[in-house]
């Protein structure tokens, strides 16, 4: 047995639940990413790169599915990977540009507010963005309230990784929301370790919210003077 097929077959026991080691492990690089993300440090990236790449395989149930693990397709949740591994993409870049125009000693991102005409652009962008994916992921045969929570998960997610990208603070108050629903979502269908991810997200997002907004503060002074 190759090490790849061993590694998509392995499953850890939990009582009476089946989980895919690969759920395990990109769970805890997504946990990883965060807090690296919070830390302005440009691993964060290529780290959170990988763990959706595997969380991927594993919302693609039916696809990827070995022994008694979940065996659902949730587009919203795999296109988020997909999404993630993208947007992640494009934050890796403008990261490690920003690290050399500024120098190495200097963190990644400089943290702030969105602009008024950021805003009026992003919201109805965000709006749009929703509705087309909710009828995209309609159209695969999702329905019901797991469409929407499905949907905004998919959109919040995108939303979240594009304004840490751009150091936006308000991007850990989309994390905030998004993992509100994503705990309950998670558990619901089966996937403990990811609705754990989510539920252990939360104090991290607060903190980094928090921190975020120390060092806008501090940065726009030190700019001011």
């Amino acid at each position: 047995m190759s090490v790849i097929i061993w590694f998509f077959e392995s499953t850890v026991h939990f009582g009476s639940k089946s989980i895919a080691l690969r759920e395990i492990i990109g769970g805890i690089l997504g946990l990883s990413s965060a807090i690296l993300g919070m830390r302005r440090k440009v691993l964060a990236w290529p780290i959170g790169i990988v763990g959706d790449g595997l969380l991927f395989t594993v919302f693609l149930g039916a696809v990827f599915a070995y022994a008694d693990q979940p065996s659902g397709n949730f587009y919203g949740q795999a296109s988020r990977n997909l999404l993630l591994i993208i947007v992640s993409v494009y934050g890796w870049i403008r990261w490690s540009r920003h690290r050399r125009v500024h120098g190495q000693d200097k963190p990644a991102v400089t943290p702030r507010w969105t602009t008024l005409r950021e805003k009026q652009i992003l919201v109805p962008a965000i709006i749009i963005f929703f509705l087309v994916s909710m009828q995209i992921f309609k159209a695969l045969g999702e329905s019901g309230t797991w469409l929407l929570v499905d949907t905004w998960i998919f959109t919040g997610t995108a939303l979240a990784t594009y304004g840490m990208s751009r150091g936006y603070v308000e991007f850990w108050l989309v994390w905030i929301a998004v993992d509100f629903v994503g705990v309950p979502f998670a558990f619901k269908n089966g996937y403990y370790p990811t609705g754990t991810l989510y539920a252990i997200y939360l104090p991290f997002v607060i903190w980094g919210f928090i921190s975020w907004l120390r060092i806008s503060r501090v940065e726009k002074l030190v700019t001011s003077n």
